[in-house]
């Protein structure tokens, strides 16, 4: 408690001394430092819509496309409130500009309840969405991208429409309330009819900007709700969907790079008598780390697989740095000691936990653990630059372009101006695209070879053994529950490296100050009513590199928090759908959430056996994350052959409006997906410093015959849209776990859940 009244008393201090500046409302987000470029015949009334004289609606686009649809979302936003007929949208690259930065997302990471309304945390939110929008850091993440355009989006199409609409009725000298507007029709009862495009092209100099707009009410959409095609749908389909790896400017080298063994090592010396000889090879280069990556030694050819194999012919000795020695055991070992010694950080306390405890009538206590998981982007790292005279092009496929912009300014020593990034389809993000360092590497290496564009490419065990891990972190449990199983206490700390600190220096050059708010999420920002409960987290700092992974802290939290729930619920002889419902007596959202995904999973129902005859079970767990709330039902079996199977994963979510039904549902299947396959699979393991992990064969993935029937079911809402790409991810692993207990009676509290684990009887 003294650690977290100094860091709120620091807050409280700067807060006070911004107070006249904290008051104002944050800064506009339709106008950016520059005006929006547009081509011929086209006009732009801010910085983010487009139209053109043929009626084509082009949406600046700052977020990158990786899979989640947000392309299509958020172009859904515009077609909406400008009435200009989905067909005629398009999207194109924004700039890099500070009305473009991650207001929403990034202002969240305070380390706030999410019901607590007290007048810090008010301060404290709005002060950050007002620094947010002044930084203007661009950045694809957090499950954020609707939520934090969902205004600013739709303003701009409204503003769009409101000044064309005035033109018109100005032109016609009609009441521009006379004039409706559908489909990119303009149309007045006197008979006269303009598209868009025709408007832009008579008028296109008479039209200014309208500040006064109005936003459709939800009972009006049209747009919004429908499960459209994605806009990025056709291209990938047919192959010319243009990813970073796809990428190939006249008279390109190719660049492969031998990286130190221990992640962040460097090289020591070399010899590249050998590579320089074969054929095809233009430069050996030495690459020292950057932005927290490592060093090496790359082989820059004129084809990809001489560079390759080149390297097979250098000589390097390597300095390990602080990985040496490093070993996943005992990395264990010290979070361990770290919780014996240490309270950690206090997130969320309410009530006299001690007190309370002390009158249980039933005490349990239970220790979970969740090992390094790694990204393994189907795409992995690749980085294409071009340094050519004065300037660079970048070529990438990156979550963070202004972060990518300031580093190859950097290394090049160029003005960021200088510099022009091209972001590119992404084959897979889930957070290992929001670093740098293989951006920087492709820089250093482009540098040596002006005049000519640069391709780098990371082999399959590059990407797993250099990437930035989700951290490792154990969490103990104890809770108290009266005689009629209630739950009258509960206790949590967990211990692991915090991510922030670590990933704002390296890839911004700021400092993460305060506590880490993900270290903890999805321990402390639940809604279950504990009226006692006491919830920290230890920050332990190790050499591994880390990074933010697919639901970040909520990914092994949730685990185990639900887990540990489902505990109570068996040890309460409680059905642990109705434990949890009572714990969210005051929560209707959640507990609508809940009932429903019981309600379609027929949880009351019997089960009947697996085809072989093989008993099934359920389990079930609920989780918050991004502001969206997600129940699932899993149900599995266990086979003859020992082989876990699920068969079947029921989703019930509330995300509030519902953009776009099919990229929900599509979202849902990719994050369930994803889980099982950290819950069954994932595991990154370190033996003297070095990822023992290369390839898909060892880091395995879930097979299409492993997959189970997902069905996802939606809860109605008016509420503000919330975040989709992450959410469905954090039950999927506890309701596993709580179905094989359901099988087994074996409560497994160490991710993964391997049938081995089953066999070993591990606790």
């Amino acid at each position: 408690m003294r650690r977290r009244t100094f860091v709120f008393a620091t807050l409280g201090t700067v807060a006070a001394l911004v107070v006249g500046w904290g008051a104002m409302p944050p800064r506009q987000r339709l106008r950016g430092s520059n005006p929006l470029p547009v081509g011929a015949n086209e006009i732009a009334l801010n910085g983010w819509v487009k139209v053109a004289a043929d009626g084509r609606i082009t949406v600046a686009m700052p977020k990158a496309e990786m899979g989640q649809g947000v392309h299509t979302a958020l172009a859904m936003l515009v077609a909406e409130e400008l009435d200009c007929g989905w067909a005629n949208v398009r999207v194109e690259q924004s700039p890099i500009d500070k009305i473009y930065g991650n207001v929403a997302g990034l202002a969240e990471g305070i380390p706030f309840h999410p019901r607590d309304e007290g007048m810090m945390a008010r301060g404290t939110r709005w002060t950050m969405v007002k620094v947010m929008r002044e930084m203007g850091l661009m950045m694809t993440g957090g499950s954020s991208s609707i939520r934090d355009l969902w205004q600013p989006l739709r303003e701009a199409a409204a503003m769009t429409r409101a000044s064309i609409l005035h033109a018109a009725a100005n032109a016609w000298q009609v009441p521009i309330g006379e004039l409706s507007l559908a489909e990119g029709i303009i149309s007045h009862a006197s008979g006269k009819r303009a598209s868009l495009g025709e408007i832009v092209t008579q008028l296109g100099a008479k039209l200014v900007p309208i500040e006064k707009y109005t936003l459709k009410p939800a009972s009006q959409f049209k747009i919004i709700g429908q499960a459209l095609r994605r806009t990025d749908a056709l291209a990938k389909l047919s192959g010319t969907a243009v990813f970073g790896i796809d990428i190939a400017p006249p008279d390109m080298l190719y660049a492969a790079i031998r990286m130190s063994p221990q992640p962040g090592g460097s090289v020591k010396s070399f010899d590249d008598r050998a590579a320089k000889a074969l054929p095809g090879v233009a430069q050996v280069i030495r690459v020292d780390p950057a932005h927290g990556g490592s060093g090496g030694v790359a082989v820059v050819a004129d084809r990809y697989w001489r560079a390759r194999k080149a390297l097979d012919a250098l000589t390097i000795e390597w300095d390990a740095g602080a990985m040496a020695g490093v070993s996943s055991v005992d990395i264990f070992s010290k979070l361990n000691a770290a919780l014996t010694a240490d309270s950690g950080y206090m997130f969320w306390e309410v009530g006299d936990t001690d007190a309370a405890m002390a009158t249980a009538a039933r005490t349990l206590e239970g220790e979970y653990q969740a090992p390094y998981l790694a990204h393994a982007t189907l795409e992995p790292m690749n980085c294409t630059v071009e340094f050519k005279d004065g300037r660079a092009t970048v070529w990438v496929g990156t979550q963070v372009p202004d972060f990518a912009r300031a580093a190859v300014a950097k290394i090049l020593g160029l003005d960021e101006k200088q510099v022009n990034v091209v972001v590119l389809y992404l084959g897979g993000g889930f957070g290992r695209r929001l670093e740098v360092d293989y951006i920087a590497q492709a820089a250093a290496i482009a540098k040596q070879l002006p005049g000519r564009a640069v391709q780098v490419l990371w082999s399959r065990e590059d990407d797993m053994q250099h990437d930035f891990y989700r951290p490792a972190c154990i969490s103990r449990f104890k809770a108290g529950l009266d005689k009629q199983g209630n739950v009258v206490a509960w206790q949590n700390m967990s211990a692991g490296q915090a991510i922030v600190p670590v990933y704002m220096p390296r890839n911004a050059g700021m400092p993460g100050i305060g506590p880490d708010k993900t270290a903890s999420e999805g321990a402390f920002d639940q809604a279950y009513a504990f009226l006692n409960a006491k919830i920290s987290h230890l920050t332990v700092e190790l050499p591994v590199p880390i990074g933010f992974w697919r639901a970040v802290g909520h990914s092994h939290q949730a685990f185990f928090k639900e887990s540990f729930v489902d505990e109570c619920a068996y040890a309460a002889q409680i059905d642990p759908f109705q434990f949890r419902a009572a714990l969210l007596r005051d929560e209707p959202r959640q507990l609508a959430v809940l009932k429903l995904a019981a309600e379609k999973s027929g949880w009351a129902d019997a089960l009947p056996a697996a085809i072989d005859g093989a008993t099934r079970a359920r389990g079930i767990a609920l989780h918050e994350s991004f502001g969206a709330i997600v129940a699932q039902v899993v149900e599995a079996s266990i086979g003859a052959d020992g082989e876990l199977r699920v068969h079947r994963v029921v989703c019930a979510l509330d995300c509030g409006i519902a953009v776009n039904p099919n990229i929900i549902r599509q979202q849902m299947e990719s994050a369930i997906v994803f889980g099982l396959t950290a819950a069954l699979y994932g595991q990154i393991d370190i033996e003297d410093g070095r990822i023992k992990q290369s390839n898909f064969h060892d880091y395995q993935m879930l097979r299409l015959y492993q997959a189970p029937l997902i069905e996802t079911y939606i809860v109605p809402s008016t509420e503000a849209p919330q975040g989709i790409g992450e959410p469905g991810l954090p039950p999927i692993a506890p309701a596993l776990s709580n179905a094989i207990f359901a099988l087994t009676g074996q409560r497994l509290r160490s991710l993964p859940l391997t049938f081995a684990s089953l066999s070993q009887g591990r606790p």
